[in-house]
């Protein structure tokens, strides 16, 4: 029992230094007041003012900014396609024939016909003459008393019927004129010309539809020509650009196909209505290709700037810090021994600078060690940075 009772002193004991130990051990890591630390040692970066822009990159798809699809307006045999895929086509340029047999034939029957319809004009106004002649015989008996009225009307109606048979004759004509003009217009559509309007009078084959000696029906496509230059830009735009986005404003594209190249273009068109799915607006933007080497299809970044502020204040990113929910930051005083808590309101961030509203924003911010700092501590600022006079202005 004696032993029992040693061996529970000596645990007690045991217990009550350990306690003893780890409560020293956490007063040797509790926080020291500043005031016992001395100054907090920062980084500052000086205050600026100049300008500060807002940039944004999109990423969009490329389209033709034109497209125009060939058809003949006749059905027939491809007897020849004179441009293939990738190939330069003109405004005008025939680019296909077709099998012009049957419209020749149709052609020579027409004028056939016109000829007929003209010989039977020149014997109606021939027997419009003689009946002109047999009235003026018959009036002249009549006036000599050899003839009689009845045979003066017998003249004067057979007159009115050549002259009816002349016009009739006549429309005649005209009909087969106009189906010699029609059949000659359907042989022009053998050779199908690339005919569209607007737009450059230089366009590209981006598909080929049919393969010569096909057959093919009135309207059925055979090559869709593109517009490579200019090209057309799509981007979307969400509720926080949609403002910022107005046509005529400049824009720097750049495609993974030509790596560290840019290429110039503009905001041509902004959608007036969000699409419902996606919440966003289309925008269009044209851009110089003279080279062609931008194709519809591509992937492209697209950079603008939508806003811009002159004369901002300017502090560099790291420079912010929150207290009490707040957004501000520290600013140096001149002697550059305390700081003090100024709240700012974050304007336009570009890369790692932001625009900062406020008052008492000059001199120098705190940009490292604000989490040692309270409104009025000390600090110290090492060597190395202690030399940098404030900077008021950049340009």
């Amino acid at each position: 029992m004696k032993k029992a009772a040693v061996v529970l002193i000596l645990v007690c004991c045991a217990i009550a230094f350990g306690w003893v130990l780890v409560d020293r051990i956490r007063n040797a890591k509790a926080p020291v007041a500043q005031s016992e630390q001395g100054p907090a040692p920062v980084e500052v970066a000086p205050i600026e003012r100049g300008a500060i822009e807002w940039r944004r990159a999109f990423s969009g798809t490329l389209e033709s900014s034109g497209e125009f699809v060939v058809a003949p307006k006749i059905s027939g045999r491809i007897e020849r396609l004179a441009v293939d895929l990738a190939d330069p086509v003109s405004r005008g340029q025939v680019v296909a024939e077709l099998d012009d047999d049957e419209y020749v034939q149709e052609v020579a029957q027409a004028e056939a016909e016109l000829a007929v319809t003209r010989a039977n004009l020149k014997e109606a106004v021939s027997m419009h003459e003689l009946a002109q002649r047999e009235i003026a015989r018959v009036q002249t008996l009549t006036q000599q008393g050899i003839g009689s009225e009845s045979q003066l009307d017998i003249a004067l109606a057979d007159q009115l019927a050549r002259d009816a048979a002349v016009q009739v004759a006549q429309a005649h004509v005209l009909r087969a004129e106009a189906a010699v003009s029609t059949a000659r217009i359907r042989l022009g559509y053998a050779k199908v010309a690339a005919i569209w309007t607007g737009g450059s009078d230089e366009r590209v084959v981006a598909h080929r539809h049919v393969e010569e000696g096909d057959t093919v029906a009135a309207n059925a496509p055979l090559l869709t020509i593109v517009e490579l230059d200019p090209i057309k830009a799509v981007i979307h735009l969400t509720g926080r650009d949609y403002g910022h986005m107005r046509a005529g404003q400049t824009v720097a594209l750049s495609s993974d196909s030509y790596a560290g190249k840019t290429f110039a273009g503009r905001v041509t068109r902004v959608a007036p209505v969000f699409e419902e799915a996606s919440r966003q607006a289309r925008a269009e933007l044209t851009v110089a290709n003279p080279d062609l080497q931008l194709k519809p299809g591509m992937f492209v970044r697209a950079e603008t700037i939508l806003q811009r502020v002159e004369n901002a204040t300017i502090v560099p990113l790291s420079a912010l810090t929150t207290r009490d929910g707040k957004t501000g930051v520290f600013v140096v005083s001149d002697a550059g021994d305390r700081v003090a808590w100024r709240p700012v309101e974050v304007g336009i961030r570009e890369n790692e600078r932001v625009q900062v509203i406020g008052d008492g924003l000059a001199g120098r911010v705190v940009t490292l060690g604000q989490q040692l700092l309270d409104d009025g501590s000390a600090i110290t600022i090492p060597q190395r940075q202690s030399s940098q006079a404030p900077t008021a202005e950049n340009g």
